[in-house]
């Protein structure tokens, strides 16, 4: 054993080492005491530990805890630096491991307070309640639930399967939440790329089910997260994809995959086959887009890639995978979800379109979200929009179908929405709008300087550069000389086919693209891709002028809202406010603030320019009230028209009006077989509908001349009065004596109209092929317009 204590140190204290005793010299070795060299066996110790005498120092630099010093001098603030460095890193290592202790404590203590209802206390949906504009009047209930709730053993495993598939592959494994989802979502909101949610089932039945809430925030996401995470601590996966089956809604009015599998497929859930589970699968995400009766071609491509995706899970083989075949579904059959039929249930798609295009909501929320929508269209002016077509219809040919689109200039908000008697929108329909469209010409003229008593040539027929078939007023009516005033009042063609030319088409085009904020390219209808306002070569003619390139009623009645608005351009909108079913607001919503796209002298000329079309067409409004109108007729061919349209305002209503059959080809004709014009049955419509809203309101004012004044363009002069005879300075002729007559009786004149007694028809226009889907020939008559003759009686 060793005779000295193997814990005490062996060197003495670092301040003798450093400055040693001048009189002390190193140990040369050898025996006795103080030598350096340890005794066999065990390490060198000196008697002096125990008795604190003094022994000779070691070398400079022999301590262990002096290993790796610098030179003499330099140790000292070598050490002080490091020091600072490491009290640095364990200053900031400390408040790290604060706050990471304080967000434990503080997730602990949110995980801890969040309470997860029982899946059992979930009422799955609420009734979405729609309203007219007095907030109090229902228009329609959503959520009247189609809904079957079933064990998860009476889903059939495929369909489950194609679920996971479609929704969550990693189910069952994952906790709950996907953080590689949640990272990648938060990144997107962060860096304004593409909202994402990065849910899985769990999270979307937390969302659906417990929060009913799709706002994009961080708090929402934040409690969505804790609430997946407990949820899936404190029910089996079994229990939670079940509720979520019953939970989701599939579209067609199905909430919950029981009513799915007996509105796609007519059978219960426990017999669905797995490619039948896949399509109500595809339906999850969307269910209007995904509607196989709705979209087929991408209905599929999503179906075959949820296939693919069970073939790689392994839960279908590759075998079964290849002779998977796209099961049929049933027809939609009635309306879904308490849309009701005809013009409500048009006005209430509507709605929900905007609601989820302009406002972001989902179709779960809106349809079983338990809202409180109030709409813009006023009751009565709904009710009068329904009545007046009714009654003046009455009689009339079925087929022939009618739109009836009624605007605040002042906000865009929509006040009546007559799509029709069935489900099919007319108000959206894009047909020719024929002279209609004039209004657009003569504010692109005043625009260039040209106003409204400026005169050019409406002599018929006439021949322009860019035609080679004439262009003809109908009636064989010339006016050579008329101002433009006079020109639109009679709706000349031949002068608005020439104004269209020497102005530019497309400048023509790009007003009323501004006016009635329409799309570069059509997004939507039979057109849909297409260049707006352009035939189906992408080409615009001056045949703009005269109207032969499509729009939609709801197109009209906004244009002419934004003259009656002073040029300004509001948005139409349906949704003016939305309340959960607790009653607090969610949105509220009172138009936008508009766009000043036409000067407001062009406005003013132009609704002056138009006071007398109404009075001229025989379709005044009572008690003399003001209003600025056109009408507007498209031929088909000769003798025939296809379109009908009357359009007008005052400065608190625009009013559109249409009329047609589904098959432009089919001539209009009506009870007698005669001919329809604007100002015919759709001015009967338009003329009552107007009289009936605006009994009882304040008269308001038009302009009562124009404002721009010149004509920078190619005017003709005005005509120059036939000479009387001039006087002689002879002496008159002496009077002759009458000598008395006996009175006859002569038989009275009788006027020669019209067969259909609606007037004059005053223009035809040619109407090229372009983008004619009747597909007239060119040169032949297409678009007609009436103001009647004095006197002469109205249709309808």
């Amino acid at each position: 054993m060793p005779s000295h204590d193997e814990t005490s140190p062996v060197a003495p204290r670092a301040g003798s080492v450093r400055r040693p005793p001048p009189a002390r010299t190193r140990s040369t070795g050898g025996g006795g005491r103080g030598s350096g060299r340890p005794p066999a066996g065990g390490r060198a110790r000196t008697t002096a530990s125990r008795t604190g005498t003094p022994t000779s120092p070691r070398p400079a630099g022999s301590r262990p805890g002096a290993k790796g010093r610098g030179p003499a001098g330099k140790g000292k603030g070598a050490r002080s630096k490091k020091q600072r460095r490491n009290r640095r890193l364990k200053i900031a290592g400390g408040l790290l491991a604060g706050m990471l202790v304080l967000l434990g404590v503080f997730v602990g203590v949110v995980y801890a307070s969040t309470e997860v209802p029982s899946p059992d206390s979930i009422t799955n949906a609420q009734t979405t309640v729609v309203y007219y504009s007095d907030g109090t009047t229902e228009m329609a209930r959503l959520g009247d639930e189609n809904r079957t709730n079933v064990p998860l053993d009476q889903v059939a495993e495929g369909a489950r399967n194609a679920v996971l598939a479609a929704e969550n592959r990693s189910f069952y494994t994952d906790p709950g939440i996907s953080f590689t989802g949640i990272v990648r979502a938060t990144w997107n909101n962060l860096t304004g790329g593409s909202t994402q949610g990065g849910s899985t089932i769990t999270q979307q039945y937390v969302k659906n089910a417990i929060l009913r809430n799709d706002d994009q925030t961080f708090s929402r996401k934040f409690q969505e997260l804790f609430l997946a995470i407990k949820l899936d601590n404190n029910y089996t996966k079994n229990q939670i994809l079940e509720n979520y089956l019953n939970t989701i809604y599939y579209g067609r009015g199905a909430y919950g995959i029981e009513a799915a599998a007996n509105t796609f497929f007519g059978v219960p859930a426990a017999q669905l086959t797995p490619q039948q589970g896949a399509v109500l699968a595809v339906l999850i995400r969307s269910p209007s887009r995904y509607d196989p009766e709705v979209s087929p071609e991408e209905a599929q491509d999503r179906w075959g890639r949820v296939l693919d995706a069970m073939v790689e899970e392994g839960w279908m083989t590759a075998e079964e995978r290849a002779a998977s075949v796209y099961p049929p579904a049933l027809p939609k059959s009635g309306s879904s979800l308490g849309i009701p039929e005809g013009h409500q249930g048009i006005i209430v798609n509507r709605v929900i379109d905007e609601l989820q295009g302009k406002h972001g909501y989902s179709e779960q929320q809106i349809r079983a979200g338990g809202l409180r929508i109030v709409t813009t269209v006023d009751k009565g002016y709904q009710d009068t929009a329904k009545a007046t077509v009714e009654d003046v219809m009455t009689g009339e040919d079925p087929a022939l179908k009618q739109a009836l689109v009624a605007i605040d200039p002042r906000t865009g908000a929509i006040r009546a929405y007559y799509g029709g008697a069935t489900d099919f929108d007319y108000a959206r329909a894009q047909r020719q709008p024929g002279s209609s469209v004039k209004p657009y010409v003569l504010a692109t003229a005043l625009e260039q300087g040209i106003s409204v008593t400026a005169r050019r040539d409406g002599s018929s027929p006439q021949t322009f550069p860019d035609r080679d078939a004439p262009v003809r007023n109908s009636g064989g009516v010339s006016c050579p000389a008329c101002t433009l005033k006079e020109a639109i009042t009679r709706s000349l063609n031949t002068t608005f086919y020439g104004l269209s030319y020497e102005l530019g088409p497309e400048n023509v085009r790009q007003t009323i693209l501004e006016a009635a904020d329409l799309p570069e390219v059509w997004d939507t209808g039979q057109f849909e891709g297409n260049k707006t306002l352009a035939n189906a070569e992408g080409g615009t003619a001056s045949s703009i002028g005269i109207g032969e390139y499509e729009m939609r009623t709801i197109d009209q009645a906004h244009g002419f809202a934004t003259f009656a608005a002073g040029g300004v351009e509001r948005d139409p909108y349906f949704v003016a406010k939305v309340s959960n079913s607790e009653g607090t607001t969610l949105l509220e919503y009172g138009g936008e603030a508009g766009e000043q796209v036409l000067d407001p002298d062009v406005a003013n000329d132009v609704t002056y320019a138009l006071k007398d079309v109404a009075a001229f067409s025989k379709r005044a409004l009572d008690g003399g009230r003001e209003v600025a109108s056109k009408t507007g007729t498209q031929g088909l061919n000769a003798e025939d028209n296809s379109d009908a349209w009357m359009v007008g305002y005052t400065p608190s209503i625009s009013t559109a009006v249409w009329m047609g059959n589904d098959d432009p080809n089919q001539p209009i004709v009506n009870a007698r077989g005669q001919i329809i014009y604007g100002s015919g049955l759709p001015g009967a419509i338009w003329q009552d509908f107007m009289n009936a809203v605006l009994a009882g309101t304040p008269k308001e004012d038009l302009p009562d001349e124009p404002v721009i004044e010149g004509d920078t363009g190619e005017g003709v002069p005005e005509p120059t009065p036939t000479p009387t005879a001039a006087p002689t300075s002879e002496a008159p002729a002496p009077v002759p004596t009458p000598t008395p007559v006996t009175p006859t009786t002569v038989p009275p004149v009788t006027p020669v109209f019209p067969p259909d007694g609606q007037g004059n028809p005053n223009q035809d226009q040619g109407r090229e092929n372009g983008n004619n889907p009747a597909g007239g020939m060119p040169g032949m008559p297409g678009e007609t317009e009436d103001p009647p003759w004095p006197g002469e009686p109205q249709d309808g």
